[in-house]
């Protein structure tokens, strides 16, 4: 079930990235139809536009703090996933038993199959693991980060300001590659829990972020670049802080 989320997420960002998710890019406003429009995208739009107004018009570092603002809100919602993460690598020893105990009758009787699946959820349930839980909210992160973007991508007036040496609507051709790199230092961070075929894919991000970042006004490649910073951050103080600190408990 977690790599079907985690395909939908990689799904969702091609998505995004395309600008094939949305039907137009007409500037959202409050008049703007539709559920999401009205419920996801106006609303980041409107906290874009009243930052920046509060910051004499920046609409640079109106991206910058919103972004943080987001990431900030999102964070217990990623340290449940994390935690149920943890739990589930702590049962994996357990986990891998079971699969050598039925290895082998499960090539003869497929019924064993089903045998296997009720110890496996037994052994959840007496640890007080829940394999879902680390889906959700990712599930829930993904349509208040793509709202974000259209945000982005669909308020006016970022268009019409520049932010240090970049103008926020055009295309830049030096921030693609920042945001490239820190794509690639957090997937780095983070791919040490992906496997095969899904880490292959997470490498894939980046080059997709500088491709994407040539032809896209350079408002998300700053969005990318500040995201990226925060989740470094915090991979690094919520995960490879906590599991050097276990390393050495285990020693």
């Amino acid at each position: 079930m977690k790599r079907i989320v985690f395909l939908l997420v990689f799904i969702g960002i091609i998505v995004t990235l395309t600008g094939c998710g949305s039907v137009e890019q007409a500037p959202i406003t409050a008049e703007t139809e539709g559920v999401w429009n009205h419920f996801f995208v106006y609303p980041m739009s409107w906290v874009l536009i009243y930052v920046a107004e509060a910051f004499n018009g920046s609409y640079g570092l109106a991206i910058v703090l919103v972004t943080i603002g987001v990431r900030l809100l999102l964070l217990p919602l990623v340290m449940k996933q994390q935690k149920s993460t943890r739990a589930l690598q702590t049962l994996r020893p357990e986990m891998e038993k079971l699969q050598m105990k039925y290895k082998e009758a499960t090539k003869k009787d497929p019924s064993k199959q089903q045998e296997m699946q009720k110890e496996l959820f037994a052994l959840y349930r007496d640890q007080g693991v829940n394999p879902m839980a680390g889906c959700f909210p990712m599930l829930i992160q993904l349509p208040v980060m793509m709202a974000f973007y259209f945000a982005i991508m669909r308020t006016e007036e970022i268009a019409f300001h520049t932010f240090l040496w970049f103008d926020l609507g055009n295309p830049d051709f030096i921030l693609p590659f920042i945001a490239g790199l820190t794509t690639f230092l957090q997937v780095k961070m983070t791919s040490q829990q992906l496997e095969g075929q899904m880490k292959m894919i997470m490498y894939i991000m980046p080059v997709m972020i500088i491709v994407a970042g040539m032809s896209l006004p350079s408002a998300l490649s700053l969005y990318w670049v500040v995201g990226n910073i925060f989740m470094i951050v915090q991979t690094y103080f919520t995960v490879t802080r906590f599991d050097q600190q276990a390393a050495q408990v285990s020693k």
